[in-house]
């Protein structure tokens, strides 16, 4: 269930501000409450849903304002993992951003929205890592969450809002072990994130179809 609600959100098919109900999903999953509720309570740690009490919960619609801070927090959080990491990315490492980087492309390729956006995410999650610092994860995990909300979004699918040669950029930075230089890439890389993402107004829809179970 937790797999089929993220697709269904990053691939468009369930939009910011839809409703999910307990018995909605219950029925849907043959699931009880109680399991639809620890479902949606991981939803929400990650960010992807906000919770309403006893009502189940509705897809986090982050507004323009939120997503101005979003990505002024992500500069800052960024910006230190870089720091940390500049001189510190061992080569094995190097080798598996570069690899997770193809994979990305290899998605956005073949027109796997859902899988490229989550491997996008993963590209900066998965360097905050190799910093070392938990807290400094988890944090950035929610904040990166949020904003494949406002991916998903996106008035054209056609559009590639978090470029994986900006990702290849950063890597390569940070392989010279130039601080200076990977804090300037990300900073640009997040910059372009945040211009090229738009709004979309939700269309109607059926939730048992969204979630490829008609």
């Amino acid at each position: 269930m937790y797999l089929d609600v993220y697709d269904a959100i990053m691939s468009h098919r369930l939009h910011a501000g839809t409703k999910l109900t307990e018995q909605g999903l219950g029925e849907i999953y043959g699931l009880a409450r109680h399991h639809v509720r620890r479902v949606l309570a991981r939803l929400a740690a990650d960010g992807l849903v906000d919770l309403e009490r006893n009502r189940g919960a509705r897809i986090a619609s982050p507004g323009a304002r939120e997503a101005e801070d979003m990505f002024e927090l992500r500069h800052v959080l960024e910006a230190k993992v870089m720091d940390k990491l500049a001189g510190r990315l061992s080569e094995a490492d190097g080798r598996a951003m570069r690899e997770l980087i193809a994979r990305e492309r290899d998605a956005w390729m073949r027109g796997d929205r859902p899988l490229w956006i989550r491997l996008s995410a993963d590209f900066h999650i998965e360097l905050a890592k190799l910093a070392g610092n938990a807290l400094l994860v988890d944090a950035l995990r929610r904040l990166v969450s949020r904003t494949t909300l406002l991916i998903s979004n996106l008035d054209n699918a056609g559009q590639q809002p978090c470029s994986f040669d900006e990702h290849a950029a950063v890597i390569d930075a940070l392989q010279h072990q130039d601080s200076a230089q990977a804090q300037e890439q990300m900073a640009r890389h997040l910059g372009e994130c945040a211009c090229r993402l738009l709004t979309r107004a939700p269309a109607r829809f059926d939730l048992r179809s969204a979630l490829g179970k008609a």
